[in-house]
């Protein structure tokens, strides 16, 4: 059956191969030299929907999800309703004792 296949399946060129990177080398988002910023022993008591991303590895969107599901809860400031959170709960879900 492998045979049959590989018959009919058609050879792809080494030209199209050699142009593209499978790698995750060239994929530089700036998100993880972000993360690398943030200390966790000086973090504010209240963080952005961003500093927490960019501190759990995650999408802003998926923080905002969480947030929704009552995973992570969320304070909503100013008449935009802009998120914080709260840095005990962010440091919980790293697995990290904040009265340590």
């Amino acid at each position: 059956m492998n045979d049959q296949f590989t018959a009919q399946t058609p050879a792809v060129s080494s030209a199209v191969t050699d142009d593209f990177d499978f790698g995750d080398d060239d994929r530089k988002t700036g998100r993880a030299d972000d993360a690398n910023k943030l200390d966790i022993n000086n973090l504010p008591d209240l963080l952005t929907v961003r500093e927490v991303a960019d501190l759990l590895r995650v999408s802003p969107l998926t923080i905002k999800r969480w947030g929704k599901r009552g995973k992570l809860p969320a304070i909503r400031i100013n008449s935009r309703g802009d998120r914080r959170y709260k840095k005990d709960s962010v440091l919980w879900l790293l697995g990290v004792n904040p009265a340590e």
